[in-house]
């Protein structure tokens, strides 16, 4: 005979749909929103597809530095592939459920852009560090060959982490289907379980210190170690410095930002925010670094932003000739 488990709180049903139940009706502006959101998804594109064509056909851009970029706008239009055409489709919807599958994709697909953000912004940390700490020896330490190993260990580990993620997650006997957001999320599904979830907790902790926590530190200790040789350098030094970190330190605080509103806004009772601010801080980190990145990188970085004028010059005059 099965003995049910105390913790279980009533009968589990299979669930093969969940329902988003953060949307809320918008009325004659849903097409306003509609047309914003478009709009900004397909700047992102073209921004974040111009800089990745810019450093792929520019050999002087063949560079660690620019070959974590490279990797960083790639996953942008990753995270944000999964989230911008689903967001699009369900503003003009007035039922908003969604296919179980399709939901767990969803999560694999956004938790993956996100944990994969924290570590290329902890790979570009280094190679500054690298860069300023050690310039003799940087040839050596980020070598083509050893940056593009870490940058492929970095989709690997990414992939098979939330692999593990979604298997954990989707195996659970679930007691409802509800989820208050605007797309799939895990913790909120981890919530629905029928019984206890201390093992599937536990697995979400070392993630999140793992997607969180540990590229942080890395990142803090890099700065660190830059900022006093900084100090004790000379202008010219503080100078080269902040012209190749500051960019990366805005990203590394924007993304962080935006991290820590998603995290609190699953940890913690939010019910007294308005609707429209909790929904605007649950997409911050989908929403804003795919959209500020190109811009802060193609403005700041010299290299960047005299080779994008030229594609783009170039593309102009053949379009001009052909006409």
């Amino acid at each position: 005979m099965q003995v049910q488990s105390p913790f279980r709180r009533h009968n589990s049903t299979p669930v093969s749909s969940f329902v988003l139940t953060a949307y809320f009706n918008l009325g004659s502006l849903r097409w306003l929103f509609f047309w914003a959101l478009l709009l900004l998804y397909l700047l992102m594109i073209f921004s974040n597809v111009l800089l990745v064509c810019v450093i792929a056909l520019n050999r002087s851009l063949h560079e660690p530095m620019y070959m974590f970029l490279c990797s960083l706008f790639i996953n942008e239009l990753y995270g944000s592939a999964a989230l911008f055409p689903f967001l699009l489709v369900h503003i003009l919807r007035d039922v908003h459920t969604v296919p179980a599958a399709f939901c767990f994709f969803q999560i694999y697909a956004l938790h993956g852009y996100g944990m994969m953000q924290m570590l290329t912004l902890m790979g570009m940390s280094y190679d500054r560090y690298a860069a300023i700490c050690h310039p003799l020896h940087y040839r050596v330490r980020m070598s083509r060959s050893r940056t593009a190993a870490l940058i492929l260990f970095s989709w690997i580990y990414t992939l098979l982490g939330m692999g593990a993620t979604i298997s954990l997650s989707s195996s659970l006997e679930l007691c409802g289907n509800d989820i208050d957001k605007v797309y799939c999320d895990n913790y909120p599904i981890v919530k629905l379980a029928c019984y206890d979830t201390t093992d599937v907790n536990i697995h979400g902790l070392v993630t999140t210190c793992n997607i969180i926590v540990g590229p942080l530190s890395v990142i803090l200790y890099t700065y660190f170690r830059i900022l006093k040789v900084c100090w004790n350098g000379e202008r010219k030094t503080r100078q080269k410095a902040v012209n190749t970190c500051a960019p990366h330190l805005a990203s590394v605080l924007n993304f962080s930002v935006a991290g820590i509103f998603e995290i609190l806004q699953g940890r913690f009772d939010m019910s007294r925010v308005p609707k429209m601010l909790r929904v605007f801080l649950s997409l911050y980190f989908l929403l804003c670094p795919p959209l500020f990145n190109p811009l802060i990188y193609g403005l700041v970085l010299t290299n960047i932003r005299l080779s994008c004028r030229g594609l783009l010059l170039r593309v102009f005059r053949r379009g001009k000739s052909d006409s």
